[in-house]
């Protein structure tokens, strides 16, 4: 019962008291906002395949900066050997980064990839930044990382330096890496100013990850050398992610081929100097 006007009334069943309203806007609101955020996901995501590096807001964004992880061999910590610091190994800088170094002899075996990197300046409208240095690293098909894991502790196999050229461009030969327990497939990489800059303890300008479409990774896994991806991959999403469950589209490379003549990926990377 409510009353106006001195007169009380009966509540018809199809009037909202107070409570019920602000429940409803408050469910209508979070829908507009869930509606919203995968549109601008989509639009990243659609305009970043489209190779349209200008759109203010989209692929000219700063790649989302994360962490380089327990493995990254920049210096910045031990191993039992003592630091662990590919940086510093003689002939580090270079394309094909599938075998060991400076005396070590393994050979990551897997399925082979071609990544380029795109690296632009996020403020100018994705201007390509020239002279520049990309580190990568990123595991082994069984999920094992050199310099550190029992069993490829010895070797410094998947590591490498690009130096950028006019367009911002670096590449890189290796291998699909593996998907090892509680982590979506990735590879990790750093920029620098220059290469001198990557002898420098903590001399890298941003640090981030990026990850592959998941059509890719189920082919590759279905090969024998990726043994226990498939299954890990089964029991982790990107939504679960530690890294990539705040969104991903930026750092999802485009990809071609197949397993059998090897893969192609794409990502551009902006970063904000």
């Amino acid at each position: 019962m409510w009353s106006v006007d001195g007169k009380t009334r009966d509540v018809q069943p199809t009037e909202l008291n107070r409570r019920e309203a602000l429940g409803r806007i408050g469910g209508i609101c979070a829908v507009v906002a869930a509606t919203m955020l995968r549109y601008r996901r989509l639009l990243v995501a659609a305009v970043t395949a489209s190779g349209a590096g200008t759109v203010a807001g989209a692929s000219c964004a700063p790649i989302p900066q994360e962490t380089a992880g327990p493995f990254p061999a920049d210096g910045s910590n031990r191993t039992a050997a003592g630091i662990a610091n590919a940086l510093l190994l003689p002939g580090i800088v270079r394309s094909d980064i599938r075998s060991s170094l400076a005396g070590a002899t393994g050979v990551a075996r897997g399925v082979p990839l071609k990544l380029t990197l795109e690296l632009v300046d996020a403020r100018t409208g994705c201007t390509p930044l020239s002279g520049y240095a990309i580190y990568l690293w990123h595991c082994d098909a069984v999920g094992r990382y050199s310099m550190y894991t029992q069993g490829v502790g010895a070797e410094n196999y998947l590591r490498g330096v690009q130096i950028s050229d006019a367009k911002g461009l670096v590449s890189f030969t290796t291998i699909v890496p593996g998907c090892y327990g509680g982590r979506m497939p990735h590879m990790h990489f750093e920029v620098y100013r220059d290469q001198a800059s990557t002898r420098r303890p903590a001399g890298e300008l941003h640090t981030s990850q990026l990850s592959f479409p998941l059509g890719m990774l189920d082919e590759v896994y279905a090969s024998a050398d990726y043994r226990d991806s498939a299954a890990n991959l089964a029991r982790t999403s990107f939504a679960s992610d530690p890294v990539f469950s705040d969104g991903h589209d930026s750092q999802t490379c485009r990809v071609s081929g197949n397993v059998a003549t090897g893969y192609a990926a794409v990502l551009k990377v902006g970063v904000a100097v």
